[in-house]
């Protein structure tokens, strides 16, 4: 059997430059690795910078079970503006100094706005309210309000706070869950400081084990498609079971193996050769594939 996917099947990790669209650096990666099967997985607005995960070929497909990890990020929220679209692309809607506010309260707004939380996203996001996009009815004059949802901010740090004039930057590295809004959390932590506040800046480091350091920038892609294969990005991402022969051939036709205790979440299974195989779930003693890629 040979292996799961050919040389163009597995993921890039980008180095979004800032002012591309995460569609831009899909259009480009098509060209530059001649498919048209690429993906991405959780999108970065065009002002932000860092980590952005493609899937190529196959590996599209996996995109869809990257997208729920957690993410880090660096950020700088600019207190003292609240702005349309709760980032620095947006028109200012209001300011009011924020020389009165001491580092001392932004550190407790900071810890306010950490763990599990009630987020209402930014009503410029891409959430769909009545089968539309909300930053589209928000740009056509609606106002739109969302509904609350829970994220998780397991980390949530002040590195800096820097004053000029009547406004005040704050430096901030953050750990959240999937579907959590860094420029809702700069918008609510200016709301709680009585100052308003939005998103100046904002740099991803990690979307799940997937970090900076195996990030590459869309120049180096031009000089070498630096492709992980298949294997090696499930190796990172998720729990492995080795199989032999026997087990291959079942997994390959979605037949169910016995179940061998690793945990509610998916398990990517490799054959004999250490190629992928498939995704399955461990549930009532049997481990069902959940997506086959042979």
């Amino acid at each position: 059997m040979g292996s799961a996917g050919g040389p163009t099947d597995g993921l890039l990790v980008v180095d979004k430059p800032a002012g591309w669209t995460s569609h831009d650096v899909v259009a480009r990666t098509r060209r530059l690795a001649g498919t048209r099967r690429v993906g991405h997985a959780g999108t970065l607005d065009p002002m932000a910078t860092g980590v952005l995960v493609l899937g190529l070929g196959k590996a599209t497909r996996l995109l869809g079970h990257l997208t729920l990890t957690e993410k880090a990020y660096d950020a700088t929220i600019r207190l003292g503006a609240s702005t349309l679209t709760d980032d620095a692309e947006g028109e200012v809607t209001a300011t009011t100094s924020a020389g009165e506010v001491t580092e001392q309260a932004i550190r407790e707004g900071v810890a306010a706005l950490t763990g599990a939380i009630e987020q209402v996203p930014s009503s410029v996001s891409a959430i769909k309210v009545d089968g539309e996009r909300a930053y589209r009815r928000v740009r056509a004059g609606d106002e739109v309000t969302l509904a609350a949802r829970p994220v998780v901010v397991s980390q949530f740090e002040v590195l800096a706070v820097r004053r000029t004039g009547d406004s005040v930057d704050v430096d901030v590295s953050l750990v959240c869950s999937s579907g959590t809004y860094v420029r809702a959390l700069a918008r609510d932590l200016g709301a709680a400081l009585g100052v308003g506040g939005h998103l100046r800046a904002l740099r991803r480091t990690r979307v799940g084990p997937y970090d900076l350091d195996a990030s590459r920038t869309l120049e180096q892609l031009e000089v070498e498609l630096d492709v992980l294969p298949m294997a090696a990005a499930v190796r990172a991402a998720f729990p492995v079971r080795e199989v032999d022969a026997a087990a291959a051939v079942v997994i390959s036709h979605g037949g169910p193996l016995p179940a061998l205790g690793m945990g509610p979440g998916p398990v990517a299974v490799l054959g004999p050769d250490g190629a992928f195989l498939a995704l399955v779930e461990e549930r009532d003693g049997r481990a069902k594939p959940t997506a086959v890629f042979v």
